[in-house]
């Protein structure tokens, strides 16, 4: 059995920690938080509500690359949890990974700021939701075929669901 890592991947509050474990205990898979792998300084400053440029990211996304290779390796598979917003940060991480793929999970600046709204202890800022959309790079599936676009329109149930329909075949 060869490794395999799916990067459940968009903006802050569409669901990723969340649908993603759901996906993986359904799947029975491995789950990786990306958010586990920010360096402290990463989460430091995004607690101060200051989003993070380029030079802060660096250092995670290649924890988030290492740890694809790890599955790869190991023969096992996983779903690793990390924005990936922009082209280069998802190339970084397809760097030395054979076995990647990624599943955009997208919605509405609207549905995601009213999502946002709801959530309790987590330390993204409203305000961040502007930066993150702004770094976004939607994926063009024509140049990077290995994502899969999820709408996250409709209920958690839904979103599981369509994520669990497009893994069950690529295991």
């Amino acid at each position: 059995m060869a490794g395999k890592s799916f990067i459940l991947m968009g903006v802050c509050s569409t669901g990723k920690t969340s649908v993603g474990t759901a996906v993986a205990q359904k799947l029975g898979i491995k789950l990786i938080d990306g958010d586990d792998l920010h360096p402290r300084a990463n989460i430091l400053k995004m607690g101060a509500g200051q989003p993070l440029n380029d030079e802060d990211r660096s250092p995670w996304l290649e924890r988030i690359r290492d740890a694809a290779f790890s599955l790869e390796k190991k023969s096992e598979i996983g779903i690793i949890v990390c924005s990936a917003l922009k082209k280069k940060y998802r190339d970084l991480i397809r760097d030395g990974n054979e076995n990647v793929k990624f599943i955009w999970l997208h919605g509405s600046y609207e549905l995601i700021l009213e999502r946002m709204k709801q959530r309790k202890g987590h330390y993204m800022k409203e305000d961040m939701l502007k930066s993150q959309f702004a770094t976004l790079e939607e994926p063009n599936v024509a140049e990077e075929p290995d994502v899969i676009p999820v709408s996250i329109d409709g209920s958690f149930d839904d979103v599981v669901e369509r994520c669990f329909l497009a893994l069950k075949p690529l295991i």
